[in-house]
């Protein structure tokens, strides 16, 4: 009898290169783990979860899980009984962006932005219907929100993502299947009401997020266009409960010249990869 498959890989971050190409099983499988403990973070999960979480046989599951342990993909508590990500994957995302000569150039402006308004600064890119934080600068005048570098947040629901989705056509916005998630009580899960907020951000030429990706956090997201369509965005999170009008217009302004300088810097570079 033929085992599984990893059916939970079209509901995350695992893709295929060319519809043609058929998917290598055991290489499908093996991200898809490794996205789900991911996923889960500080929740370590059991054999039995992980099997069926992904639809895979309980021997199998385990092999993998001991294969990838053995080689620090992932870890295991005392008892063995525990599983969670392991410390390679801090290392090939430290590669990634070390790799990245986007990010590295972009950092200083970052720093710019965050002596110019004393608010937490973000770099994120697009990745499918989420965006992921690549670079990061913490206000000192509130505690830290979700802006870890790494981490993926749904694009419909904060500023960095509807700044970069309202630069695509409606009919090709990445969106997920089905309905759109919540992470508070403001974030758009109606279709209509994101696409008419879309609108509104092309014609502004930015993207307001209030309280829709953390309660008590507004956020200005500005679409970095060195890219057609663009990929990377920066943002400003202010606490509304000190979000006055006056600072409003100064955020807008200083994130406005920042991503010039940005776009100004970063014209297509003769010989650098065109990655996808």
């Amino acid at each position: 009898m033929p085992e599984s498959g990893t059916g939970r890989g079209a509901g995350t971050g695992v893709r295929r290169a060319d519809a043609g190409v058929r998917g290598v099983k055991s290489a499908l499988r093996t991200v898809a783990l490794l996205e789900l403990l991911a996923e889960r973070a500080d929740r370590p999960a059991r054999l039995d979860e992980l099997a069926e979480e992904l639809d895979v046989p309980r021997s199998s599951m385990y092999q993998l899980l001991r294969t990838l342990t053995d080689c620090g993909w992932v870890r295991t508590d005392t008892t063995g009984s525990l599983y969670g990500i392991g410390i390679r994957t801090l290392l090939t995302g430290t590669s990634y962006l070390d790799g990245d000569a986007r990010v590295r150039a972009i950092r200083p402006y970052l720093d710019e932005a965050s002596d110019a308004l004393g608010e937490t600064i973000h770099l994120a890119r697009l990745d499918g219907p989420h965006v992921v934080y690549l670079a990061t600068r913490e206000s000192h005048e509130y505690p830290r929100t979700i802006s870890r570098v790494g981490r993926r947040v749904p694009a419909h629901a904060g500023a960095l993502g509807k700044a970069l989705l309202a630069e695509r056509p409606e009919s090709e916005l990445p969106l997920a299947e089905g309905a759109l998630t919540a992470r508070t009580q403001r974030t758009h899960t109606d279709r209509a009401a994101l696409l008419a907020d879309l609108r509104r951000v092309r014609e502004r030429g930015y993207a307001i997020d209030r309280e829709e990706t953390v309660t008590g956090i507004a956020g200005f997201g500005f679409a970095l266009r060195c890219d057609v369509p663009a990929v990377d965005a920066i943002s400003c999170s202010v606490p509304v409960a000190r979000l006055t009008d006056e600072h409003q217009d100064r955020v807008v302004s200083v994130m406005r010249e920042i991503r010039t300088k940005v776009e100004a810097l970063l014209s297509p570079a003769s010989g650098a990869p065109d990655w996808r």
